[in-house]
């Protein structure tokens, strides 16, 4: 009878830890942590850089199933190039035009993992209206507990680059490049 009993729990423990295993952790964006940086060349002549300071989302992962989802909205107003006057034209029709768009959005197609690290997302990225496939890459992506709210966290480092000719900002091309390189450092809460 013991041995039924034993073999009765680890069989129920099995079934509990696989069932874990294939379920999705939901995660929010912290916003006070997760902050969009992009640059461009400017006349040839240096990089310049900005950033975006208000960022939410969602993020699902599966990794036993190598799938999940990411959903990100950006609020275009929210650029910051450290200048006021510049912040204004770039909000402005020339850039980001945030009267009519007020939001980036990128929605992901697919994740892809190695082991049970995420390492990339393909996925839809929205800017001025006109959709594009975008690829992020994922570097350092770690999970564990804040330090200081002992909350569960993952994170992790995000870049791509973009044309942004490729979304109708073609203003000042080629004095302003075409090429934007974005770097996104990422904290997202477990719900």
């Amino acid at each position: 009878m013991k041995k039924i009993a034993v073999a009765l729990f680890g069989a129920f423990a099995g079934l509990s830890m696989t069932a874990g295993a294939m379920a999705a952790d939901s995660f929010t964006i912290d916003s006070r942590h997760t902050f969009p940086v992009f640059e461009v060349n400017h006349l040839g002549f240096s990089t310049q850089r900005g950033r975006f300071n208000n960022v939410t989302g969602k993020i699902m992962l599966v990794p036993a199933q190598k799938s999940g989802s990411i959903e990100v909205t950006i609020d275009s107003a929210s650029v910051d190039m450290g200048l006021e006057a510049w912040d204004k034209h770039m909000r402005g029709e020339d850039f980001f035009n945030v009267e009519k768009f007020p939001n980036m959005t990128f929605k992901s197609t697919k994740l892809m993992y190695e082991g049970d690290k995420l390492v990339g997302a393909e996925g839809d990225f929205t800017l001025l209206g006109v959709t594009q496939p975008v690829r992020l890459d994922v570097k350092g992506f770690a999970c564990g507990t804040h330090p200081i709210n002992k909350k569960a966290l993952c994170g992790a480092d995000i870049s791509t680059t973009i044309k942004r000719s490729d979304f109708g900002m073609t203003k000042y091309l080629p004095g302003i490049g075409d090429m934007v390189v974005i770097n996104i450092p990422v904290e997202a809460f477990k719900d």
